[in-house]
């Protein structure tokens, strides 16, 4: 299997909402197991569907501990904490770039597996803000988003210069 590189930002597919998967089948699976290919070639802790370009609500997170990738599709954040917390965030699609993104410490997501059958999970720590990053991605909302405009216009700035061909 050829493993896909991830789409880059500012590609204005990151900014689409993803429409929910319907059909829990083998083709599925097989975008699971490309997006997880191509999240840990990147390398990275999780990925979306749309940041191999398709739109659809699919996720995998993979985090130190964890005894394998969890794949996460039609995920919804259900419930989040008053208590914030703070954690450096980036992208598989911005690679090299990092800020510090204020969320919930702590929320409660559902979602259903590559079988279709539903779930809840509770999380905090950096568990929880990988949901929210993925959560948020899948709504077309990327993690620059998150950043006050200064902090933002000097990521994006310091970004474009190490990207800048020598």
């Amino acid at each position: 299997m050829t493993v896909r590189s991830p789409v880059r930002w500012p590609d204005p597919r990151l900014a689409e909402a993803s429409r929910p998967v319907a059909a829990f089948d083998a083709a599925l699976r097989a975008l699971a197991d490309e997006l997880l290919a191509m999240m840990r070639a990147a390398p990275g802790v999780g990925a979306t569907a749309a940041h191999m370009g398709v739109p659809l609500r699919l996720f995998a997170i993979e985090l130190p501990g964890d005894a394998g990738p969890r794949f996460y599709v039609n995920a919804e954040i259900i419930e989040a904490s008053a208590q914030m917390q703070s954690h450096t965030e980036g992208s598989i699609s911005m690679p090299g770039a990092h800020g510090e993104v204020t969320r919930p410490a702590r929320v409660r997501v559902r979602w259903q597996d590559l079988d279709g059958a539903l779930h809840e999970e509770a999380a905090d720590g950096f568990r929880a803000a990988c949901l929210q990053h993925e959560i948020d991605q899948m709504d077309g909302i990327f993690w620059l988003q998150r950043l006050s405009r200064l902090k933002r216009d000097r990521i994006i700035a310091r970004w474009r210069m190490q990207m800048k061909p020598a």
